[in-house]
This record gives C-alpha cells, sequence and structure tokens, in this order.
C-alpha cells in the first residue's frame, strides 16, 4: 500500500540541485576567471551566441567566393533575394473561368483557382484575348492586358495604385564640328578694322 501522502513526507519529483555561484572568491573554487578559462573569445560575454556562418572574425565563405550574377544573388543589390514576387494571370484564363460582368478580384482568383491565396500580389498579364466585359481588380497590370480589358467594355483597378508613366529619354543630340567651322589661322587677326569703326576697304589698304 502507497504511503498517506502527508504535509511532513512531500518531497520533489527531482533532486534539488543548488546553482552554480561564481565569483565568490578564491576560497569558493569558482572564483577569479570564474570557470571561463583564461582570455579569449569564450570568455567573454556573448560568445556562445555566433550567428550561424560566423567563423572566428575572418572572412566568411560567403564573402570568399566570388559574386554571382542574377535577381537571386545576395549580391545583386538593389534586388536581392527579397526581391518583390507577382503571381501572373493571364487573360485568357480568365476568359476560360469567368462569366461576362463578372467582378475579378485576388480572392475570385482564388475561387476559380488561378492563385493559390492572397498574400502575394497579383498581375495580369496580357497573353491571350479576353471577349467578356470584365471588372478587374489587382495590383498590377500590364500594358497590353489594361488595353485588352478596356477595349472589350471592362475596366481595371489598381490595388496600390496605378504607376507613374515614364518619362521618355531625351537622346543626346551631339553636334559635329566640320572643317568650315573651325577658323584658319591665317583670318584670325582679320577683325581689328571692324573694332576700331572704320569700314574695311576691299583692297586692305
Amino acid at each position: 500500500m502507497a504511503e498517506e501522502l502527508n504535509l511532513h513526507s512531500l518531497s520533489p519529483a527531482q533532486p534539488r540541485k543548488d546553482r552554480k555561484r561564481v565569483g565568490r572568491g578564491m576560497g569558493s573554487g569558482k572564483g577569479r576567471y570564474s570557470g571561463r578559462g583564461i582570455k579569449g573569445q569564450k570568455a567573454r560575454s556573448g560568445s556562445h551566441k555566433m550567428p550561424a556562418g560566423f567563423e572566428g572574425g575572418q572572412m566568411p565563405i560567403d564573402m570568399r567566393l566570388p559574386k554571382l550574377r542574377g535577381n537571386t544573388s545576395a549580391d545583386a543589390m538593389p534586388i536581392g533575394p527579397f526581391r518583390t514576387y507577382t503571381q501572373p494571370v493571364n487573360l485568357r484564363d480568365l476568359e476560360a473561368r469567368f462569366e461576362a460582368d463578372a467582378e475579378v478580384t485576388p480572392e475570385a482568383l482564388v475561387a476559380a483557382g488561378l492563385i493559390k491565396n492572397t498574400r502575394t500580389d497579383v498581375k495580369i498579364l496580357g497573353s491571350g484575348e479576353v471577349t467578356k466585359k470584365l471588372a478587374v481588380t489587382a495590383h498590377g497590370f500590364s500594358q497590353s492586358a489594361k488595353e485588352k480589358i478596356e477595349a472589350a467594355g471592362g475596366s481595371v483597378t489598381w490595388l496600390r495604385g496605378e504607376p507613374a508613366p515614364k518619362k521618355p529619354k531625351q537622346p543626346k543630340v551631339r553636334r559635329r564640328v566640320s572643317a568650315a567651322d573651325e577658323p584658319e589661322a591665317g583670318h584670325a587677326e582679320e577683325a581689328l578694322p571692324a573694332e576700331t569703326g572704320e569700314p574695311a576697304s576691299p583692297t586692305g589698304d
């Protein structure tokens, strides 16, 4: 029969162990260096919380390797690996999944099975044709998709605002200096009579 539980017979489930009290003098056995050894990195606070890939202060391998090109490279700034991704939806998919006068929203695209969720921006692309009047609401539209939707009598609504049109680049015009425009060395001093106010004689006298 199990022993009756009383206040005088209570005991912890696990034996208690006193914590290690360091830095309490040389006589305690854990004084002076307090169990950290002598000087060095591991004797400092925070030395056991180094980030992943830390190589003791030397140049890490991801910085020693040659830099790669492309959007997914960590060195491809300002895009880098955290570039904004949009879910593409083509006009031919809207034509096949939606009826005329339907409202196409990100939620409706999820219900139609064209996108997985609404956590990522949606961009409507112009591949295919649309013959139905649709009210399309998305985060972005290609120029051809916008024109085709409006040509079919539909409308487009930008969830993040329509981007400002790009300013056309002004071509640089370089003036070519011909030999006729360059002054000759022998005619550099012919303007002296005009400076004195006297008309230049045709004979040069």
